[in-house]
């Protein structure tokens, strides 16, 4: 995941939270969330190397994607951990996926409108008087 996000680094404000997220919250994560990896076929490591990760996290009637992190761009992990977040929502009764993206980061807003997401709100970090989020949302089933 810091790998994919260091991107970020001095691009949003606020900071991102990833930098406070530790293997303990992690595991607490899991246990309210589902919490996935792609990897590839690397020998290095019985696993392989990571490609990508994805928090999945059910909330009132939607399936919220966090942390969408893929190490490098266009090898399909990103896509497929969409349809993976599609499939999940679809097999727990939801009719929506629901994410949120920092606003300073254009290029991935494209992304999620061309996965069918739309943008539905704006929200703001505490402390700030300006939108620091927006808020995209995509019918699912």
């Amino acid at each position: 995941m810091c790998a994919a996000f260091v991107g970020m680094q001095g691009r949003i404000d606020p900071p991102s939270s990833l930098g406070d997220l530790t293997v303990e919250r992690l595991s607490q994560t899991a246990s309210e969330a589902e919490v996935w990896v792609a990897t590839t076929k690397a020998q290095t490591t019985e696993f392989g190397l990571i490609a990508g990760t994805v928090i999945l996290t059910p909330k009132d009637k939607v399936l919220c994607v966090g942390k969408l992190a893929v190490r490098n761009r266009r090898t399909g992990f990103g896509r497929a951990l969409m349809a993976l977040a599609e499939e999940r929502s679809q097999a727990q009764g939801f009719g929506w996926l629901e994410l949120q993206s920092r606003v300073e980061l254009v290029e991935v807003h494209a992304v999620f409108k061309a996965l069918g997401f739309r943008e539905i709100g704006r929200t703001t970090h505490a402390g700030y008087v300006r939108p620091t989020s927006i808020l995209f949302r995509k019918r699912v089933g």
